[in-house]
């Protein structure tokens, strides 16, 4: 009878922790200028990145990911782009950012997409890693 008790615990807790990582996913935290660029100078694994966006947070109150797409030879070809995610109609100067044409592997070419950059990591470069 004890173990049982000891299961359902756990499952009530799993099932808490399961929905607090939810609640927090719903509200993504703020960023400032060095948590992007801590984040865009930490290393990172092609292979489980690619083909994924992740949601690093808020800045300047505006939503922000980092994209990892690739094309034809993966994982090798994959590379991560930090950026804004607008929402529909917002423009990009208005919102702190810089737009940069950056390209992105698509088959077995690659082609110039239009991002909206953070600022602080436009005069550095750190918005893109091959």
């Amino acid at each position: 009878m004890r173990n049982q008790v000891v299961i359902a615990n756990g499952s009530v807790a799993a099932a808490m922790l399961s929905m607090m990582a939810v609640a927090c996913a719903s509200t993504p935290a703020a960023l400032d200028a060095a948590a992007l660029q801590a984040y865009a100078g930490r290393p990172w694994s092609k292979a489980a990145m690619m083909h994924t966006t992740l949601e690093l947070g808020r800045f300047r109150n505006v939503p922000v990911v980092a994209e990892f797409p690739c094309a034809d030879v993966c994982p090798q070809y994959t590379i991560r782009i930090i950026h804004y995610r607008l929402p529909e109609g917002a423009d990009c100067a208005a919102v702190g950012g810089v737009e940069q044409d950056v390209p992105v592997p698509v088959a077995i070419t690659v082609m110039n997409k239009r991002f909206c950059i953070p600022e602080p990591l436009v005069a550095s470069g750190q918005y893109l890693a091959h």
